[in-house]
């Protein structure tokens, strides 16, 4: 916590910026000047029909709750045979990567077992590609090819049924009419879709759309109604792929821009949409996707970028905890 701030032990239950005034789940009330609204965002596990009544048990597992990965290399490790599904929901979730980077991890694990051969494993993705950046969508291509992954693009998860071990999935395809089908798993990753909290929907600050992030321009982080507000991190409306990486570069923007704001000034920085992806493909082996808001690459560690490294998984095991607690939670990165 930095000296000086007042640490209020309480919850948000709406925003009122007409009145300037921030009203807390105890019935408290905070008035403002400025207020810079961060509080991340949530993932919809009741979005998908059955999923979590499953969680946790009959095979079906997710990263996306701490206390559930545990589960999911205990699922990965007991299994010699059979079909694995990894899903990846349509829209913006936090780290886009994860949803392939456990596939390709159980699928090292499983070739170093010996039994990847008799192991079916099927990725579902809501694109038509592999990435959204064409030079890193070749690559995981490949990847994805190495460990006989069967990729289905343009289809999200829509329900879980653990009786019959099955998850249905329906396309997304402009001519696929929203048509589903379902699958059979024995171990299924799952990755529900994500929006803003629930409160901040029912601010006056939220899009108008059924995800509800704060609405801001995308290069200021100001709000586009309320000048004295901003926004950053995965709860603003701004089209980067919501990542550390991103908010890290977001936050210097955010503090330049509201010291001028507060100064009566025209606001001096623009972030340009940079987010990273570091996309571990084995033990050992890491792609670091870095680009902007137009999908162009902007690597900014030396070496092949569309190679997988043994330096970049070093980074990724070592180097970025370090840069998160020691630097970046404490504003020097």
């Amino acid at each position: 916590m930095p000296k000086g701030a007042t640490w209020i032990r309480d919850a948000v239950e709406t925003i009122e910026p007409d009145d300037r005034r921030v009203v807390l789940r105890s019935g408290d009330e905070v008035s403002y000047d400025y207020l810079v609204v961060a509080p991340g965002l949530q993932i919809d596990w009741d979005k998908v029909e059955g999923l979590t009544d499953t969680l946790g048990r009959n095979g079906v597992s997710s990263n996306y709750r701490y206390d559930l990965a545990p589960k999911t290399w205990e699922f990965v490790r007991g299994m010699t045979e059979g079909t694995a599904v990894f899903t990846m929901p349509n829209g913006a979730i936090k780290c886009a990567g994860a949803p392939q980077k456990i596939a390709y991890l159980a699928c090292d694990w499983w070739r170093r077992q010996g039994v990847l051969d008799r192991i079916h494993p099927i990725l579902v993705l809501p694109g038509a590609a592999m990435f959204g950046v064409p030079e890193w969508a070749r690559v995981l291509a490949q990847v994805a090819e190495r460990y006989g992954i069967e990729v289905i693009f343009e289809h999200e998860m829509v329900a879980v049924d653990p009786d019959a071990k099955e998850v249905t999935i329906r396309s997304l395809a402009a001519d696929g009419g929203g048509a589903t089908r379902t699958i059979p798993y024995d171990f299924l990753h799952a990755v529900p879709p994500q929006s803003a909290p629930d409160w901040i929907k029912k601010t006056p600050l939220a899009e108008d759309t059924p995800v509800g992030y704060v609405e801001v321009d995308k290069h200021t982080h100001q709000h586009v109604r309320w000048p004295n507000v901003f926004a950053l991190g995965d709860a603003g409306n701004t089209p980067n792929s919501k990542t550390g990486a991103a908010v890290r570069k977001q936050a210097p923007t955010v503090v330049e821009n509201l010291i001028a704001a507060m100064e009566g000034r025209p606001l001096p920085s623009s972030y340009n949409g940079y987010a990273s992806c570091p996309i571990t493909t084995a033990r050992g082996k890491m792609l670091l996707a870095e680009f902007d808001y137009d999908a162009n690459p902007t690597p900014t560690i030396p070496g092949n970028p569309y190679k997988e490294r043994y330096d970049m998984w070093l980074l990724k095991r070592y180097g970025l905890p370090f840069l998160y607690w020691n630097l970046m939670l404490k504003g020097r990165a």
